[in-house]
């Protein structure tokens, strides 16, 4: 392993009875990276982080997190891992406080450290005007930033956020665009968007997965100087195929009838 990469994916494949949701997806990230993760709905953006973060077992592949196999050491892997998954779940009927003091205890976080890792947890994002609401009262965004503060709580090697800034207002997504930029200088974060001026603002690197396959691997300028206009949607859409269109891969239906 080289010293500062994080995270290994090698050969990926993920199929839900016969169809093939990620199909041979390699990538690396190392230590100082942001990876914005790009693609259509229903492209497999969601399936492959959930593998990363253990969450699915891989049909073939693997993982690893900071040397640890995924699937042979999961909870040394785990514990290298803040995770946002997507729609922000949480107790409803706990307070602010009382979810990221029970996540930072579920991290093995007790007494002053856990107190410590609250109290940054909600200064990073924002909640201390909410942190004795229950889940229930907040809105949208302050639920989404709940989230966001619990997978940060124990101070992760790495970060996977799913839709980071979903329901955020404009004031919100810039302080989480900045944060993610600021964590991302020490860590290996990846997030998905579908907010393309996200991936310009926040990311060092650039992943586009269309039907369950790399499509693209680049930094957000060396992307955008494919376009003419130099415009990222521009390439996005030259490169990817709306989830409108009926069209199966050959090498996916190949590898599901094998």
């Amino acid at each position: 392993m080289e010293r500062d990469r994080l995270i290994t994916v090698e050969n990926l494949v993920k199929a839900f009875g016969p169809k093939l949701a990620v199909n041979d997806v390699s990538f690396s990230v190392e230590r100082g990276e942001v990876l914005g993760f790009l693609g259509p709905n229903g492209a497999g953006k969601s399936t492959t982080m959930r593998m990363i973060t253990g969450y699915y077992p891989p049909t073939s592949g693997r993982i690893t997190v900071g040397g640890h196999d995924m699937v042979e050491d999961p909870i040394a892997a785990k514990k290298l891992i803040g995770y946002l998954p997507e729609n922000a779940p949480g107790y409803a009927d706990m307070t602010v406080n009382g979810f990221l003091n029970f996540c930072a205890e579920l991290r093995g976080l007790q007494g002053d450290a856990r107190k410590r890792a609250v109290h940054h947890a909600v200064e990073l994002c924002f909640l201390e005007g909410v942190l004795y609401q229950s889940i229930d009262t907040l809105s949208k965004g302050y639920k989404h930033r709940t989230c966001l503060a619990q997978s940060l709580i124990h101070d992760p090697d790495v970060l996977i956020l799913d839709e980071p800034t979903d329901g955020l207002d404009p004031n919100q997504k810039h302080e989480v665009r900045g944060l993610i930029k600021r964590l991302g200088e020490k860590k290996v974060v990846i997030f998905s968007t579908h907010i393309l001026e996200e991936v310009a603002a926040a990311c060092s690197r650039v992943i586009i997965i269309d039907r369950g396959r790399i499509v693209a691997n680049d930094t957000p300028a060396a992307l955008a100087a494919r376009s003419p206009e130099g415009r990222l949607e521009d390439v996005f859409r030259e490169i990817t195929l709306p989830d409108t269109v009926d069209h199966v891969r050959p090498a996916a239906v190949a590898e599901v009838n094998a």
